[in-house]
């Protein structure tokens, strides 16, 4: 059975919604991150990064939210999550996938802390990531149209965190995204 490591104020959010929308059966294994379990040598034997979420599969072993989503979608082919590899649309919910902590993460952290921007850091000021959300979105509900794929719980969990956090009031557009996702009885990342 997978084991999914946790702790309910941590990115793992985004992977446990990844194993829910899956349909997959998982176990949740917590970690005390006020004890420093993330940083002892039996977790760093399954993500040298020290940080939540990380995966095991057997003997496999996965980190970071992406590859997480990435994994469980192929484990997972009758789920939906993911165009297959060779499928038109590939390219773009890989790239969907990458840019959703490449660019549009640390821009909306860099925004929510009111931090200048600063071009040499190599990601896009934060408007100009929601402007590249709002074109990938087109009129669709979902990235893909009327398709819900692990390129939705990348990209909407950074915009349920930005509510979370009491961030500016998102864009019309990128509000009804996320109250749609929200509303999604798979979502996990409800505030209940």
């Amino acid at each position: 059975m997978l084991k999914l490591y946790f702790h309910p104020q941590s990115r793992a959010q985004i992977a446990r919604w990844m194993l829910d929308e899956a349909g997959a059966e998982y176990e949740l294994v917590h970690v005390d991150l006020q004890q420093g379990e993330h940083k002892r040598s039996e977790f760093l034997a399954i993500n040298p990064a020290g940080k939540l979420p990380a995966l095991v599969d057997g003997d496999v072993r996965v980190y970071e939210n992406p590859a997480i989503c990435l994994y469980v979608a192929e484990k997972h082919p009758e789920a939906r999550l993911a165009p297959p590899p060779g499928a038109p649309g590939r390219g773009r919910f890989l790239s969907l996938m990458v840019y959703s902590t490449a660019q549009l993460e640390p821009s909306m952290g860099e925004a929510l802390l009111k931090l200048p921007h600063h071009p040499a850091r190599g990601w896009t000021p934060f408007d100009a990531a929601q402007d590249v959300v709002e074109r990938e979105l087109g009129d669709g509900p979902y990235l893909f149209g009327d398709w819900f794929t692990a390129a939705d719980v990348m990209i909407g969990s950074m915009f349920i965190w930005k509510r979370w956090f009491g961030g500016p009031p998102d864009r019309p557009r990128i509000a009804a995204y996320v109250d749609r996702l929200l509303q999604r009885p798979r979502c996990s990342m409800r505030r209940e």
